[in-house]
């Protein structure tokens, strides 16, 4: 009976799938932490609809790795709006440490959870455990992803995008359209596919004007 490749080996594998760069060493071990912790307390509260180890490393962690390494260059702050169980905010503050992110998420359960993971993985970031609504503050980039009511998420996003920065949605072709028009005529969009060859599942960068 052949084992099954370990998460790290099976991760790398993914990404290349995705052509995507292996993690180096250092990263490969904290995305296996942040792969047992989502399992732990998947399996006590709803973090995810995916709940196979399978479904976690090819649409919450690849994905989420191939936003963070597509984002501009020269982004300080991220506001991760409604971060549920933290994709893509956890994994942009792994990849890209240069980037100050702050979760958003009004779900008291997954805001443990995303404060768990921040313990956990040792990375410096801030959990917001209320509406992102609320906040008061602009971000060089806000990311948007797999959110009830997207179109009015992306609604009040827009007004907590920086003037010259970005809007960072994680969708699909179909619905671009429409999260574009909610965003308002201040924004010039630029979409590129997450994975080679899917034309389905992208990202969309809308700057903001200044």
């Amino acid at each position: 009976m052949t084992e099954s490749p370990n998460p790290v080996t099976r991760l790398n594998v993914l990404l290349a799938e995705a052509a995507q760069p292996p993690l180096d060493p250092h990263l490969s071990q904290q995305f296996a932490a942040l792969l047992s912790l989502f399992l732990r307390w998947g399996a006590r509260i709803n973090l995810s609809s995916i709940r196979d180890e399978e479904g976690i490393l090819s649409r919450h962690f690849v994905e989420s790795i191939a936003c963070a390494r597509a984002l501009p260059a020269g982004i300080s702050t991220l506001l991760d709006f409604g971060s549920g169980a933290g994709f893509p905010g956890l994994p942009i503050a792994l990849c890209r440490p240069e980037i100050a992110v702050t979760l958003a998420e009004s779900q008291g359960k997954k805001a443990a959870f995303l404060r768990e993971a921040v313990r956990v993985l040792g990375v410096t970031l801030m959990v917001h455990s209320g509406r992102a609504e609320s906040l008061t503050t602009q971000f060089d980039c806000v990311t948007l992803r797999a959110i009830d009511k997207m179109v009015r998420a992306v609604q009040a996003a827009a007004n907590l995008v920086r003037p010259g920065v970005w809007l960072a949605l994680m969708t699909t072709t179909a619905a671009l359209p429409t999260l574009k028009a909610s965003a308002g005529a201040n924004f010039t969009w630029t979409a590129a596919p997450l994975f080679p060859g899917n034309d389905n599942r992208l990202l969309a960068l809308g700057k903001r004007a200044l």
